[in-house]
């Protein structure tokens, strides 16, 4: 994806704007990394991971009428695990620790959704770059050679 750079250059931006966060990661909707900054994390296994808890976040959101999904927040005993909608084929999932602030990781979190749902879809809108083909290998000239007649015979042993 032409977009891979920039994304990956936001994960850091963020990364550096919540000292709190120890890893980020943007995935497709279907769990494929697009890019990440998740040091001592699979990125693949967090990107599935991210891709069903997605699932089962949009169908709760539906079930009980809250609308489209925006974020998902997860607890645990040493830290956060927060999932930002990012566009509408992607989403951002960041690692924070237990001190961090959660007001603030939700206003990065969101800013940084916003952002690269915005590069991951010029990239997709942005026409395929022109492939380029490589230059034909120099050839040496061709020389003319004397053409030889043939003489073809029939069935009989005349020519014709």
């Amino acid at each position: 994806m032409a977009a891979e750079a920039e994304v990956r250059d936001e994960l850091h931006r963020l990364r550096a704007r919540v000292p709190q966060l120890t890893g980020a990661l943007a995935a497709s909707v279907d769990g494929l990394v697009l890019a990440q900054d998740t040091p001592g994390v699979e990125p693949e296994g967090l990107a599935a991971l991210t891709a069903a808890a997605l699932g089962v976040a949009l169908r709760m959101a539906d079930a009980t009428g809250r609308g489209a999904f925006r974020e998902l927040l997860v607890r645990g005993e040493h830290g956060y695990v927060a999932a930002y909608a990012a566009g509408p084929s992607a989403v951002l999932t960041l690692l924070a620790g237990d001190r961090a602030n959660v007001g603030r990781l939700h206003l990065e979190g969101r800013r940084a959704g916003t952002r690269i749902g915005e590069l991951v879809e010029a990239a997709a809108e942005a026409p395929p770059a022109p492939v380029p083909r490589p230059s034909p290998k120099p050839t040496a000239p061709r020389t003319r050679t004397a053409r030889t007649a043939r003489t073809v015979t029939g069935p009989t042993g005349e020519s014709r």
